[in-house]
């Protein structure tokens, strides 16, 4: 068995990690590894290209800046490429539809879950650049003695607190604010590069091929019995992800449906979905400008993962659904 680390960016990304530690993907490819632990970005830009940390999941928006810098960031896969959000709001706000944000407080929180938001309200022609509507991403108070602290509250609370107008959420989060009398209210759902990515660095490519690719068959075993079977999965969630609050059954049988679906059985990225995080990439580095002189495609390494699907490799995973891979190339 082969050691590595994989620690993910966001603690969504467990949702599927564990399915696929569970179902023993990794195990079969001989890999021992260690999932369960997030990384910062600072971490995974020093640690990744030196080898100390083999695979991250995430880093998606400020590997083009660095790779202008001469970092050795590669994405050699892609889980999701649709953020299946919702809109949230307080049933008193008057807020029905997308527009009625205009001018508005809109909640945000994190860098990329941050800049999703941004670009999403600019695609809707509500551009937060030109104050068409206000992202808040933190609460200050005043103390006692006249000074101001942040207050680092949850969007959930913001919202229901007043501090903010709307937000956007996905599941499993959706259903806790269902729960909690908020509205919400359908909208398209966003192409993106998030969730799961396998992410590592030329340096383990080059050296440990074997390694990349095993573990590329994990994650696409893993992806497949997410999708295959429903019963299991929706256990394994129950049981091992926690991290974004308990899941009952009820909430784990909404996550499971939400985010089966738009797994990606080849994991091939979509190209919209590349297309819009590298404008949220550029919109990061607009300061310095290195990263608009990337290629959108620079960082994408799909050699691996073209001989696995030339082999018959993920057919064969799906020689008993092969309507899952309608869609995908299939």
């Amino acid at each position: 068995m082969d050691h590595i680390h994989f620690p993910y960016r966001s603690s969504s990304h467990l949702a599927l990690m564990h399915v696929i530690n569970e179902c023993g993907a990794w195990e079969r490819q001989g890999l021992d590894v260690e999932f369960d632990k997030i990384i910062s970005r600072g971490d995974a830009h020093e640690l990744v290209p030196t080898g100390k940390v083999e695979f991250v999941s995430g880093n998606h928006v400020s590997t083009y800046a660095a790779r202008a810098r001469g970092d050795t960031w590669a994405y050699l896969g892609q889980t999701v490429s649709r953020n299946n959000v919702k809109l949230v709001t307080r049933k008193d706000t008057g807020i029905e539809k997308m527009e009625d944000v205009r001018h508005r407080k809109f909640g945000s929180r994190g860098r990329h879950p941050g800049l999703n938001t941004w670009l999403y309200l600019k695609q809707a022609g509500l551009n937060p650049d030109t104050d068409q509507v206000e992202i808040v991403e933190e609460v200050r108070v005043e103390l006692p003695d006249g000074t101001k602290q942040v207050n680092r509250k949850s969007l959930m609370d913001m919202l229901k607190e007043g501090d903010v107008d709307a937000c956007f959420m996905t599941q499993p989060r959706l259903e806790f604010a269902d729960r909690d009398g908020l509205k919400i209210i359908d909208i398209p759902a966003q192409p993106m590069v998030f969730f799961m990515t396998m992410s590592t660095s030329m340096k383990m490519v080059n050296e440990h091929p074997d390694i990349v690719m095993r573990n590329l068959k994990a994650v696409l075993e893993g992806i497949a019995f997410f999708k295959q079977n429903r019963e299991k999965t929706v256990q394994i969630l129950m049981e091992k992800h926690t991290k974004e609050g308990k899941l009952d059954r009820e909430t784990a049988e909404i996550l499971y449906d939400d985010l089966a679906p738009v797994l990606e059985p080849r994991l091939y990225p979509g190209l919209d979905a590349i297309f819009n995080v590298y404008q949220e990439a550029l919109k990061q580095d607009e300061k310095h400008g290195d990263a608009a002189r990337i290629h959108p495609l620079a960082l994408w390494n799909f050699h691996f993962l073209r001989e696995i699907d030339d082999s018959g490799f993920i057919d064969a995973l799906y020689k008993d659904h092969p309507e899952m891979l309608k869609g995908h190339g299939g």
